[in-house]
């Protein structure tokens, strides 16, 4: 039985086209390279300036100049490419990354992320986050679909401080598969075992439901 965070990550992985550039995010979005085989072709891309990053392999010791957006020591591809940090975001500001992957504490049914800032904790700012909001060709957002306390995370209206406004393409989470839609979220996938009316139990926003076009992961 795969954990909720296998489970988000597996389907993660089928958002993914061979040879396509992509961006993941700190937190669980990092894990997501474990996930992409490298008969892929995939070219994983880190705003802090690297092209072709993989996991270190087991017992491959470090370069401790080579890190990802979370820091945490990776190693690179045959074909990788390592630049400053300005042509990163100019790649970013070009739309030359195809796909990101991000984590997010809310997200609402209008695509509206935030992921940065909780009010009365302490936050290293904004980062690369809000440049690849906005343009990066698709986000998607990965993260369990209720806090930790069991408050819902997919809401009607963000609460917390946007990262930025109407960019969310699609939302994987623990419990469902969501597509922002100009109708509201629509549900494209359910968690096995988990039923339409649990799932709406969950959710603070409105979701829209064909439970005959429903897939299950």
């Amino acid at each position: 039985m795969p954990s909720d965070q296998e489970r988000i990550l597996v389907r993660a992985a089928g958002e993914v086209i061979p040879g396509q550039i992509v961006n993941l995010g700190i937190g669980l979005p990092t894990r997501l390279s474990h996930y992409l085989s490298e008969e892929m072709g995939v070219l994983v891309h880190s705003e802090n300036g690297v092209l072709g990053c993989r996991p270190r392999t087991t017992g491959e010791a470090p370069d401790f100049d080579m890190i990802d957006s979370g820091g945490a020591y990776i190693a690179t591809r045959p074909g990788a490419s390592v630049f400053d940090s300005a042509m990163s975001f100019a790649m970013i500001r070009r739309s030359r990354v195809d796909i990101t992957f991000m984590g997010a504490f809310e997200v609402d049914e209008l695509g509206n992320l935030a992921n940065w800032k909780i009010p009365g904790k302490f936050s290293p700012g904004i980062g690369g986050a809000m440049e690849l909001a906005q343009k990066v060709k698709k986000l998607v957002i990965l993260c369990s679909h209720n806090d930790k306390h069991g408050n819902p995370k997919i809401l009607s209206r963000c609460r917390l401080p946007l990262t930025a406004p109407a960019c969310v393409s699609r939302i994987i989470t623990d419990k469902a598969v969501m597509d922002v839609t100009p109708e509201g979220l629509a549900v494209v996938d359910i968690a096995e075992g988990l039923g339409v009316v649990e799932l709406r139990a969950a959710t603070e926003a409105e979701l829209i439901i064909d439970e005959s076009q429903l897939g299950r992961f």
